[in-house]
């Protein structure tokens, strides 16, 4: 197959990208050429910017087109202008943010309902409140521009080596350097993850089968929870002394520290982390276990510096010593 990937330099698209090449099919990534990447000689690369010039893509066609980076309408509008016909089957990389909260876990893609916001600017900032809105109308506009056989992937956190976000490796390096491990509660909140290599395993077959609709893509189910997710790195990785201590949400709020831990929901458990992916797995859908992932994130980290934005030693020694 000739596949598209729009992005498939970074994280999630890089892995696609890798995964549709292992295949062997015959893969062209566009974007802007500016993320360093590791991708083999035999892909194609197209420099092009969605919020200008996309002519690179004029006289090319293509089986499928994945699209990992569409987080406004407009990204949708202009990719499809710049491919007409071209672009075969449409595969749009979303997330379960484009949902509104359901009212129990166990949601499925035929009874959670796509957040719909009139008022929504459509050239708003991406922040953590209008990422949920402006992901679920990107999806209406590439159901609006590629009609009814358009796929939409929907994970929940995606986790793994690359990922600029660095919200799975804090966890990870965090529990390696030992010591007590602060993590805020409550310890039953749910978390759902997928490695970045099993999206793309999954999306990979979604263009090779030609599936449309909606997938939920996150694991497991019953979902895990926030505070046994750290336990269990720390079974694996942390030093014979690691302790996992849970904190009140409270006490992080009242030190300022909401920020300081990623993956972590807040006070209150979302139902959004806790969907059924049973259509996924009847489709081909597979979880490798999260210690594959977590060895993934060690080896690639390497001897890193500890970020400046991630929890210091001495404010977390100031929460624990509160808690």
């Amino acid at each position: 197959m000739k596949i598209l990937i729009a992005g498939g330099t970074s994280f999630v698209g890089r892995a696609i990208a890798w995964s549709a090449s292992r295949e062997g099919h015959d893969v062209t990534v566009i974007n802007r050429g500016v993320t360093p990447n590791d991708l083999p000689d035999s892909i194609h690369r197209l420099i092009g910017d969605r919020q200008g010039d996309l002519s690179s893509l004029d006289g090319h066609h293509f089986d499928a087109t994945i699209d990992t980076v569409a987080y406004r309408p407009g990204d949708v509008t202009n990719l499809a202008r710049a491919l007409g016909e071209r672009g075969g089957h449409h595969i749009q990389i979303s997330s379960v943010s484009s949902y509104e909260e359901p009212p129990s876990p166990g949601g499925t893609e035929a009874t959670m309902t796509l957040r719909h916001d009139p008022s929504l600017d459509p050239q708003t900032p991406v922040t953590d409140a209008t990422y949920g809105p402006l992901k679920a109308a990107c999806e209406r506009a590439a159901t609006d521009l590629f009609g009814e056989g358009t796929t939409f992937v929907r994970p929940t956190f995606v986790i793994g080596s690359h990922d600029k976000t660095l919200r799975f490796p804090y966890w990870v390096e965090r529990v390696r350097r030992g010591g007590s491990v602060a993590v805020p509660g409550p310890r039953d909140n749910f978390i759902q993850y997928i490695d970045a290599r099993d999206l793309a395993d999954f999306v990979v077959g979604v263009a090779e089968k030609t599936l449309l609709g909606s997938f939920h893509t996150a694991g497991p189910f019953p979902a895990d929870h926030f505070v046994n997710m750290v336990e269990t790195i720390a079974r694996l990785v942390g030093p014979p002394s690691t302790q996992v201590i849970e904190v009140s949400p409270q006490l992080v709020h009242e030190q300022g520290f909401d920020d300081k831990f990623p993956l972590w929901t807040g006070s209150q458990s979302e139902n959004m982390l806790s969907v059924d992916s049973s259509l996924a797995f009847a489709n081909g859908l597979t979880l490798r276990p999260i210690a594959e992932s977590i060895d993934d994130v060690v080896a690639w980290w390497a001897n890193r510096d500890w970020p400046s934005h991630w929890l210091t030693s001495e404010q977390e020694s100031s929460l624990l010593a509160a808690s």
